[in-house]
């Protein structure tokens, strides 16, 4: 019996996720290897590092998009809710014909994925079957929060380009990472989300974001003073599908724990999620 607990003091985030399990002795080597069966190297980089932020040594994992000449940076981990969906695709049609002056054509594909397209992906990566189980179901997560916030069907959700490649990665990570550690139980504390407003594509929304909100329906909330979105739809998702329990810090012999640092930093107190692996 492995049982791993994902203590969410400051929220969760899918790099918050990897860093913490990396942290905790996951082997990063191996998560590079897997996820090249996607076929989508050139599209990223991954880099990870230790950090200390407050005091706390913690491992930093950041997804590096590759093709940046559409600057769309990722140093907010937050561009995962900007799925764009309908005005695409008028837009890809359009481009259609006068592909010529497209030299970015290609490019321009890339630009948002569908729900569907990243279904195949991970089915035709040849993970083990646990792992691609345990993607999917994140990711299915994720795809039905954003079809019922924009009242469109599963299957005409689109993921906005930096989104995707993230919330891929971070995905489908996590679902190599756990089942790399053979973990047998995952619990988790209940989950702060944040207070205040974000900034999304679609304009000014509140903290917790729609889709993230709709993916904790169910799952224990904690009310917090940080005027920050401390958890995000990437990192509901995952905690969701993988753990089975809500509470606090269960009686058990812990033999590992990692730190995993989020891209924010708050003045007092530490922004990391904190893993322990035990029996």
């Amino acid at each position: 019996m492995k049982t791993l607990y994902f203590d969410c003091f400051s929220g969760i985030s899918g790099d918050m996720v990897i860093g913490a399990l990396i942290d905790a002795g996951a082997n990063p080597d191996h998560l590079v290897e897997e996820l090249k069966k996607m076929k989508m190297e050139d599209e990223y980089e991954l880099k990870w590092k230790k950090v200390i932020k407050n005091g706390i040594t913690g491992t930093k994992f950041d997804v590096l998009l590759l093709h940046s000449h559409h600057e769309h940076h990722h140093h907010d981990e937050h561009s995962h809710h900007h799925h764009e969906h309908e005005h695409h695709h008028h837009d890809e049609h359009s481009h259609h014909h006068h592909e010529h002056h497209h030299h970015d054509e290609q490019v321009h594909h890339h630009h948002h994925r569908s729900y569907k397209d990243i279904v195949r992906l991970i089915e035709s990566a040849g993970f083990s079957e646990e792992v691609k189980e345990t993607a999917l179901k994140i990711f299915k997560k994720i795809g039905e929060a954003e079809g019922h916030i924009h009242g469109i069907p599963l299957e005409n959700v689109h993921f906005h380009e930096v989104g995707a490649v993230d919330s891929i990665i971070d995905i489908v990570g996590a679902a190599i990472l756990i089942h790399q550690l053979e973990v047998t139980t995952v619990k988790a504390s209940p989950i702060p989300v944040g207070t205040g407003k974000i900034h999304i594509d679609h304009g000014i929304y509140p903290v917790p974001a729609p889709a993230t909100l709709e993916i904790l329906k169910g799952i224990p909330i904690e009310q917090s003073d940080i005027r920050a979105e401390l958890t995000t739809p990437t990192g509901a998702a995952i905690i969701a599908v993988l753990a089975e329990e809500f509470c606090t810090v269960p009686s058990m012999k812990v033999n590992f724990v990692g730190y995993g640092a989020g891209t924010k930093t708050f003045k007092d107190r530490p922004n990391m999620l904190r893993v322990m692996i035990g029996e």
